[in-house]
């Protein structure tokens, strides 16, 4: 029986791959993902399409904010099947001011998809993602988009990914042309030629060739495009020769497409090599030992949380990672961090704002779970084991403002708004020492922004944000108990008490910070915090 169970969860395992998009602000992300969900029979329209019988937002932006703004600020699970492979893709909010939500996100996922528009390059924020990727040895393929536009030389391109990235790149298809001249691209992996025909809902010819000196090639192309894209190839398999997958996986090297999202091109071919190469559920590391996805009993732990997913229904789900075992729905779960048995009746798959009911859960699946204020983000759930996922990161806040209550008869309603949202890691939460002036701590002005927006629109507390002059907040310990209450008694206009407990120091500017650094040897300043802790 047990060799039995093994098996299953062996097979269910193999078919799993769990992947995050990321990419700089308007690189072409949501719009990828929605190509993705349409090839696997997951949506039959993309919102994307300009049409007044399509709503003209994304299927992956579900909050209003989100839609008024045409950006993605909270990351969005989708599930579905391509070729009897489950997919569960995350698409991650690219605007810089939610980088912490993507930072949680890529802890939760095997692989990354890092679209780069060929227009403009890489962009600020992608560097920072990827450097995230590389901390944890990611697997990434980068999809170059836009090919419809004039962008920048691809060879070009590709030195300046590889320099600014510092990552080792690997082309797997090639563009023909480029803007009002892009023909289409060669499947170097496949040794095809995918060809382009631009405002045609069907947009790809798919032409096999035993050979690039066929003669086809020349009949699709022209005479000066095949000699062209002949040149090319030669080049790229004189200096890349053949991927190696498992230097790939070792997360060495990044294997590259080239296409246009928003003309479904390019996009089958990146997501049928996806299957064939990306990672399975991988192990974990956790606070006593590695997890493997082979073991027989059932850990996860959760890496989001999102209040009113729904806005007819005051509900709040909580993202679980499932690493190893088999969730069950309405089986007793341990949950670590309170120490006592939890069950769920209705655990859900996501396909962005709809949920489906599941019965059971394997490694590498996301699960939203209904939460009546159990779980806070990094908690562990397992059948008994007592450890914690580790690597998932609370950040120092850069920008401070005050929460000032507009109404009082609401108060209320304030209180469980800043609970909420601020358990969704949206922003942090601090209560100044000794009083109980509310502080919110963000990475980015948006942040602020969305946050004044849902606690009006979601919990009916009008609020103004007044800004501090804090330059960053530092979770603050010391091994002798004494000296830290010293530093907290003399400097406690500048200490607040995060929600969860935790004293932290508000620094003025960076001057301040080091002087108080330099003045207190005993006195631990943190930049980052595990948020389990």
């Amino acid at each position: 029986m047990q060799a039995e169970v093994n098996t299953k969860l062996a097979n269910e395992i193999k078919k799993r791959r769990t992947f995050a998009i990321i990419s700089h602000p308007d690189a072409g992300k949501t719009t990828l993902t929605e190509k993705f969900l349409l090839f696997g029979g997951a949506i039959q329209t993309a919102g994307a399409v300009k049409s007044n019988k399509i709503k003209k937002h994304a299927t992956s932006d579900f909050m209003d904010i989100e839609r008024q703004r045409g950006i993605s600020v909270a990351t969005s699970v989708m599930s579905f099947e391509y070729k009897d492979i489950l997919i569960n893709l995350l698409d991650t909010p690219g605007h810089k001011d939610f980088a912490e939500d993507t930072y949680r996100t890529l802890t939760a996922v095997d692989s990354v998809v890092l679209v780069i528009d060929s227009v403009k390059g890489v962009e600020e924020q992608t560097k920072r993602l990827v450097e995230v990727c590389r901390m944890r040895d990611t697997p990434v393929i980068v999809f170059v988009n836009k090919l419809d536009r004039d962008g920048k030389n691809p060879f070009d391109l590709l030195d300046e990914i590889e320099a600014e990235l510092n990552i080792q790149l690997h082309p797997l298809s090639w563009p023909i042309g480029m803007g009002k001249e892009f023909k289409g691209v060669y499947n170097l992996y496949e040794k095809s030629l995918l060809l382009f025909t631009p405002n045609q809902k069907i947009t790809e010819e798919d032409v096999p060739i035993d050979n690039i000196n066929d003669e086809i090639v020349e009949q699709k192309l022209g005479t000066k495009d095949a000699a062209r894209l002949r040149e090319d190839v030669e080049l790229i398999d004189g200096v890349y020769g053949e991927l190696d997958q498992q230097n790939y996986l070792d997360g060495k090297v990044a294997p590259v497409f080239f296409g246009s999202a928003i003309n479904n091109f390019g996009v089958k071919e990146l997501l049928e090599t996806f299957i064939k190469i990306a990672p399975l559920p991988q192990e974990r590391e956790v606070t006593t030992r590695v997890v493997e996805p082979y073991e027989n009993k059932f850990s996860g732990f959760v890496f989001k949380i999102h209040a009113n997913l729904d806005p007819r229904h005051r509900d709040r789900i909580a993202f679980l990672r499932v690493c190893a075992g088999k969730f069950e729905r309405n089986k007793y779960f341990h949950h670590v961090r309170l120490s006592k048995n939890v069950r769920f009746s209705n655990p859900y798959s996501f396909l962005a704002r709809d949920k489906d009911i599941i019965e059971s859960a394997f490694p590498g699946d996301v699960v939203g779970l209904f939460d009546t204020g159990n779980f806070k983000i990094g908690d562990t759930l397992t059948e008994g084991e007592d450890f914690y996922f580790t690597g998932i990161p609370s950040f120092s806040p850069e920008l401070f403002k005050e929460v000032v209550n507009k109404d009082p008869m609401k108060t209320k309603q304030l209180e469980k708004g800043l609970l909420q949202l601020t358990d969704e890691g949206v922003a942090q939460l601090f209560t100044q020492f000794g009083g109980n002036k509310k502080i919110i701590g963000c990475v980015g002005e948006l942040q602020f922004e969305v946050i004044q927006y849902r606690l009006l629109h979601e919990y009916g507390a009008s609020v103004q944000l007044n800004s501090l002059p804090y330059y960053k907040a530092c979770w603050i310990t010391s091994k002798d108990p004494k000296k830290l209450e010293e530093f907290i008694k003399f400097k406690s206009s500048n200490i607040a008490r995060h929600k969860d407990g935790l004293l932290v120091y508000l620094a003025q500017s960076e001057w301040f910070l080091n002087t108080e650094r330099t003045n207190n040897p005993d006195i631990e300043f943190h930049f980052t915090s595990e948020i389990h802790k």
